[in-house]
């Protein structure tokens, strides 16, 4: 029986925009896996991640966080002042997360980066499959064309929040 996407919930979720000295955003590249949620595809994107029954947002962001990425050594600088949510293209509801969810709504932190690169690794360290298969840096306009367009629409209003935090250290906000 197939349930329509409307009488579906959202999956409680953060993302996290981790800004770097340079004041670039960490990205990384989708591992492409069978039944992944994302779809099939190439995509980058910021860290994002579940939020657990009874759990923080923020401590469910800088959990992900180091999860997803190894980082540990951040300075959260900034909550989106709401949520944001998407919905899954309709061939992905009912598969996508067991087929519970419609989208997900979506709780967003801005993250300096303050560790050195040494620190970032995308190899979990408690054997479920990496997230990412490889990561990089870019200027904060770069972020919505990289994503899986479902994304996009939640990408330009965290880029819109976050783009005056995603500046070098040494620059003065202004």
């Amino acid at each position: 029986m197939t349930v329509a996407p409307e009488k579906l919930g959202y999956r409680p979720c953060v993302g996290i925009m981790v800004i770097n000295r340079a004041g670039l955003v960490w990205v990384g590249l989708r591992a492409d896996v069978p039944d992944e949620p994302e779809g099939p595809g190439q995509w980058w994107q910021m860290p994002q991640g579940g939020i657990d029954e009874g759990e923080d947002p923020r401590a469910a962001a800088l959990r992900e966080l180091d999860e997803e990425t190894g980082i540990r050594t951040v300075e959260v600088i900034s909550e989106s002042s709401g949520w944001f949510t998407y919905d899954l293209p309709a061939e992905l509801v009912g598969k996508a997360w067991g087929g519970r969810w419609r989208g997900q709504k979506q709780k967003w932190y801005a993250v300096r980066f303050l560790g050195e690169e040494a620190e970032i690794d995308i190899t979990p360290a408690d054997g479920h499959a990496p997230e990412f298969i490889a990561w990089k840096w870019i200027p904060v306009g770069d972020l919505v064309p990289s994503v899986v367009p479902f994304k996009r629409d939640v990408y330009r209003a965290v880029v819109a929040e976050f783009a005056p935090l995603a500046r070098p250290l040494d620059v003065p906000a202004g």
